[in-house]
């Protein structure tokens, strides 16, 4: 049998939990009703089963059940959030406010929105990654009707202060989304105290299934109004239209739960992983950390290897260990990382980029391997471009 490469790429997405899978085969076969069918047992087996799994993933969050919406996914919740509020609240304002560094699933709708007439104010980030928060309070206005910051940065794992940025929208009115796909089940998340009025979530970076998501969005104080994007038949309170995919939403309360009840001892796991392989990279010179130090996802560890073409790196790499350089949604492109040029790294050190993601299977035996085989890859190829 072939020898796999160790996996190291878990920001881009997990390997799903047996435990995971386990809780999803029942309804691919025995429970296969459609949860809008309530006439028979085939379909109350299935609403039973999607309710219950909303209401663990509305726990998880201190939300309650009717304010979680089923999506297929992050991009698409950042887009129900994005275009919804813009929607349904342009007769109030046509500003929005994100940042910079945010995932290209939130972005790319604000763009969209340029072009509809909206304004757009992009938040710079300070050379750790995160905002300032006195800069966020003075960009809001009086039209403005949303800011979007992201929980965890998917590139370099930086925390933004939620609570802090939902104490600021709340004195001012407006309302506060967050992009929490990185962030679920790796950090706690309380709608209430953090006072965030959307939340996008996903289950595929936290070892459960792709292709099923969710939107949070507030019901009391204040009760946010979004304009659906998908029409037809109804489902979930008409925010959302669609057959609800029970296999995957159960696989995606099970994968918080278990990742919730495993949080803190898998955090320590993870950080003392992480601070190995960083303690033994960073011996070497012109290496250097992106992001704040200690203010990120404790399986995130972002580097730029000064004087190392990043695709030369990966491709030396390749055989023992699977990275990426960023976003898996954007690694087809051959433009540098636009987080890392917004933390003021110049293009040459945007390239050189490697984004180490450590998960739930990874041991510190495969760490070390890594470690050993990356300082010899950096070697090789410094003294490779001597000569």
């Amino acid at each position: 049998m072939s020898h796999r490469p160790i996996y190291l790429d878990n920001h881009a997405t997990t390997q799903m939990d047996e435990r995971v899978l386990a809780a999803m085969i029942p309804y691919f076969r025995e429970h296969f009703g459609n949860p809008a069918s309530i006439s028979h047992l085939y379909g109350w087996e299935a609403e039973a089963a999607v309710k219950q799994a909303r209401n663990t993933l509305a726990e998880a969050i201190h939300a309650t059940s009717a304010e979680i919406i089923f999506t297929s996914g992050a991009t698409e919740a950042n887009n129900l959030a994005i275009k919804g509020v813009a929607e349904a609240y342009f007769y109030k304002g046509r500003h929005i406010i994100t940042v910079q560094t945010e995932h290209s699933a939130v972005l790319d709708p604000c763009r969209y929105l340029e072009k509809l007439g909206f304004e757009i104010t992009f938040l710079p980030v300070q050379p750790d990654g995160l905002i300032d928060l006195s800069k966020l309070e003075k960009a809001i206005r009086p039209d403005t009707i949303l800011v979007s910051v992201m929980a965890a940065n998917n590139e370099i794992g930086v925390l933004q202060p939620l609570a802090e940025i939902g104490k600021i929208c709340h004195e001012h009115q407006v309302l506060f989304h967050t992009d929490a796909a990185q962030a679920i089940g790796k950090i706690s998340l309380d709608v209430e105290t953090m006072k965030i009025d959307l939340m996008s979530l996903t289950a595929h970076k936290i070892y459960g299934p792709k292709g099923i998501g969710v939107l949070y969005v507030r019901r009391r104080h204040p009760r946010v109004k979004i304009a659906p994007q998908i029409q037809g038949g109804g489902h979930e309170r008409g925010l959302r239209s669609g057959t609800l995919y029970t296999p995957q939403i159960v696989g995606f309360a099970k994968a918080v739960a278990l990742a919730l009840e495993e949080l803190e001892s898998e955090s320590e796991r993870l950080l003392q992983m992480r601070s190995h392989l960083w303690n033994s990279l960073s011996q070497i010179d012109r290496i250097y950390l992106n992001g704040h130090p200690t203010q990120r996802l404790p399986g995130n560890l972002n580097i730029s290897v000064a004087g190392v073409d990043g695709a030369a790196l990966i491709l030396g790499l390749q055989p023992i260990v699977a990275v990426s350089s960023g976003s898996a949604c954007s690694s087809a492109t051959v433009a540098p990382s636009h987080v890392l040029l917004a933390l003021g790294h110049s293009e040459s050190l945007a390239y050189s980029s490697i984004r180490f993601g450590l998960g739930r299977f990874n041991t510190i035996e495969e760490i070390e391997q890594v470690a050993q085989h990356a300082i010899a890859t950096i070697q090789s190829l410094r003294l490779g471009s001597r000569g």
